[in-house]
Order: C-alpha cells, then structure tokens, then sequence
C-alpha cells in the first residue's frame, strides 16, 4: 500500500478499506480519542495531583513542626517559668516612687566618694512608657579619669539600675577634666499610673 492508494480510500465506505489502511485509521481515532482524554480531563486531574502532592509536603513540614513543639511543651513551660522570674528578679531592681529620692542621693554620695565635685545635678521629668518611668539625670562633674573610672564603676554596682549616657569630656580652665553624662534611672509604675486600656463596645453596652 502506497500514498496513492490512500488519494484513492472512501471514506463513506471505510468498510472495504485495505487492512493496513484500516489499521491507521483506527491507530489514528485512538490517538485522538486519548488526546482528547487528556486534554478535557485528564490534564486537570494531573494538575489537582501535583497541588495535593505540594499540599501534602506542607502538612507534613507543619505536623513535624508541631510534633517538635509538642514534644518540647515542659521544655517551653519551664522556660516560659525562668523568663517570668527573671523578669520580677529585674523588676524587683527598678525602685519605686518612694525610693527614687534615696536613689538619687546613692548616685550623688558615689560620685562624691569617688573624689569628684559635682558641678550640676538636675534631674529631668520623667518619661513614662510601657509599664515603667524613666528619670533623666543631668551630670557634669569634675576630677581625673581615675576618679570617673571609679564612678562609673560605683554606679554599675548600685543595687537599683542606674545607666549612663551621652559622655562628654574636655579640659577645663584649670586643668582638670570635666565629664558631661546624663544618668537614668527607672522605677516602676503604681496601679493608678498605668495607662488604663480602653474598654471594648460590648462592655460599655453590658454596663448600660
């Protein structure tokens, strides 16, 4: 069978055809019938496939996370109780409003002590934030860089925390050094100096 016998086929009498051109006729139908297969379903089915197989990566990803997590949760709650007494151990370190005053006199008899003259101490107004107050010191006091090593040194080992910032040193007239720092100290917010938060529509509806 040749190129010219397949001018010669009709195709309203398929029936009689030779066998191989039979053959191609229906080796041609079947690839059409599968392409077309493919291409209407099977095609989406395969795209559905591969984002399931991705979806399924994920949750796994996710279900090995959560089983860590899961596995580690006295680990977590251990932990959770050693952040919460540390931060009351530092809390516990911020004096409160009636110890500020006493604070300030510490940070003065320190620079004292060291053997430096104090030639401004003026303490700013406070800065409230979160749950706490911070007290600008401004300092600008005399002596040798000894005699400051030591005061820095001294404040450091205050029982309440006190840091300092913003140095400046030069020459004065005389000789000597003078150091220009700003000290802060923080205390902790009372009950009624804590931001009160606002309250939710329902609440204020419930009070009505």
């Amino acid at each position: 069978m040749n190129l010219s016998d397949l001018n010669d086929l009709d195709f309203s009498d398929m029936g009689n055809w030779p066998t191989p051109a039979k053959a191609i006729a229906i080796f041609a139908i079947c690839a059409a019938i599968l392409g077309a297969g493919y291409y209407f379903d099977t095609k989406d089915q395969q795209a559905a496939l591969e984002r399931l197989e991705l979806k399924e990566v994920k949750l796994k990803k996710d279900f090995k996370v959560n089983a860590n997590k899961a596995a580690n949760l006295e680990l977590y709650k251990q932990q959770l109780v050693e952040m919460k007494q540390s931060f009351g151990a530092m809390l516990k370190q911020l004096p409160s409003q009636t110890e500020v005053a006493e604070l300030l006199v510490d940070i003065s008899q320190t620079g004292l002590a060291s053997g430096l003259e104090f030639e401004l101490f003026k303490p700013d107004p406070e800065l409230q934030k979160d749950f706490y107050a911070e007290l600008p010191i401004k300092l600008r006091v005399t002596g040798e860089y000894a005699e400051f090593g030591s005061f820095v040194s001294g404040v450091a080992a205050l029982p309440r925390i006190v840091t300092l910032h913003d140095f400046a040193i030069k020459f004065a007239k005389d000789g000597k050094l003078v150091m220009d720092a700003t000290a802060k100290t923080y205390r902790y917010l009372d009950e009624d100096e804590l931001p009160k938060k606002a309250e939710s529509p329902k609440k204020k509806g419930a009070k009505k």
